[in-house]
């Protein structure tokens, strides 16, 4: 399984546009072929933080997602209402049993 992490601090005035747009691309990701789980969350101590949860059930299927003009637009979009580029980590992850 492929676990992605990843957050975006929006500006003030633009936070309401950044959740929008995650949300759209967290339930169009959901649809994904490999998509586990796919969720965007605010920052319980700075509200203006999104962080972004992800299990894939492959490196393949999050390279596909990664493929897909709407997430690539959705990357861009969400960075022009950022206060600082996003953040973006990849594990490869074996869950315990």
């Amino acid at each position: 399984m492929i676990l992605v992490t990843g957050s975006v601090t929006a500006r003030p005035e633009r936070l309401a546009e950044a959740l929008d747009l995650s949300l759209q691309h967290v339930h169009r990701s959901r649809a994904e072929a490999g998509c586990i789980a796919h969720a965007v969350h605010i920052d319980a101590e700075n509200p203006n933080r999104l962080v972004f949860v992800e299990q894939w059930s492959d490196r393949a299927a999050l390279q596909a997602h990664f493929a897909v003009p709407a997430s690539r637009a959705f990357g861009k979009a969400l960075a022009g209402l950022a206060v600082s580029p996003p953040d973006l980590q990849i594990y490869d992850a074996t869950p315990c049993p």
